[in-house]
């Protein structure tokens, strides 16, 4: 289908995307790259009189790595994060799950701040920011606020965000040195969102397992941290029966819909081999 008709803007600052979504309110939507709003409106599912794109706004555009603080404008496209070794070097689960991200054309387009921002529970990064402890930082009327990923997403495509702010950034703290993570996805074909998905990361001490997060994608209306899951794991030496315990506290917060990708007792079925499939392979990859 044809979307509606509407007015488009294409601010050269942040200052001044800010001033347009105040001025026009309700009647404006924000575009970065366009992949989770253009089908909306196309099928008029979305229907804004105004139409307001990020793309000139450089400020949004970086990659800031300083110590262990990392900083992603949320205009960054996920070919960008693929390409940062900088990034993949202190934070790898983020490359490996831009990678499982649609296509090559659509990562080069599709930006983190869209992907986070929308409120879409199929999206990746969500449930990954949230497993980092990430924070986002929105710029509106009023100024700046910060708002942890864990606390954003209110249900599907509803999120914390006013409709006159604009998510700027994604902060947090590079995990530990030494690290393992994985982010695991059961989809249907490539490019797709996913049946079930989980990201893991995990710090050891010896045989001991001493700090482990652990997210789900999918699988609910909201990305899911597995906040029960992942304390179980800590203290011990991630043996079957603890990995189990951890694979049923995971499952347990599950709610996934019965769709084309399987009823939901099969997708929440999947997520527990997600959880236990990434739990094993950021084991091995922890030094």
């Amino acid at each position: 289908m044809i979307p509606g008709s509407f007015e488009y803007h294409r601010p050269a600052s942040l200052d001044d995307a800010v001033g347009l979504i105040s001025s026009l309110g309700d009647d404006a939507l924000l575009v970065a790259g366009g992949h989770s709003l253009i089908p909306m409106m196309k099928l008029r599912m979305a229907l804004p009189e105004h139409l307001i794109d990020l793309q000139d706004v450089q400020s949004l555009k970086s990659i800031s790595i300083d110590g262990k603080k990392v900083s992603l404008g949320a205009m960054v496209t996920q070919s960008e994060l693929i390409a940062s070794d900088a990034l993949c070097k202190v934070c790898p689960i983020i490359r490996e799950t831009s990678l499982q991200i649609a296509d090559p054309q659509i990562r080069n387009l599709g930006t983190i701040g869209g992907n986070v921002a929308n409120g879409d529970p199929g999206n990746d990064m969500p449930a990954i920011m949230q497993v980092l402890g990430a924070t986002y930082l929105l710029t509106g009327p009023n100024g700046e606020r910060e708002i942890a990923a864990a606390d954003f997403y209110e249900a599907a495509y509803f999120t914390a965000r006013s409709e006159d702010e604009i998510l700027t950034a994604i902060c947090f703290d590079a995990p530990a040195t030494g690290h393992g993570s994985a982010y695991l996805k059961q989809k249907r074909k490539i490019g797709d969102y996913a049946t079930a998905a989980a990201g893991v990361i995990l710090e050891m001490s010896g045989d001991k397992c001493s700090a482990a997060s652990i997210g789900l994608t999918n699988v609910g209306d909201t990305p899911l941290l597995a906040e029960e899951a992942s304390a179980i794991l800590v203290g011990s030496s991630l043996d079957d029966d603890t990995i189990k315990k951890a694979i049923a506290a995971a499952r347990a917060i599950t709610d996934p819909a019965s769709d084309g990708r399987g009823p939901r007792e099969y997708r929440t079925h999947v997520a527990g081999i997600m959880v236990q499939r990434a739990i094993a392979l950021a084991r091995t990859r922890a030094a």
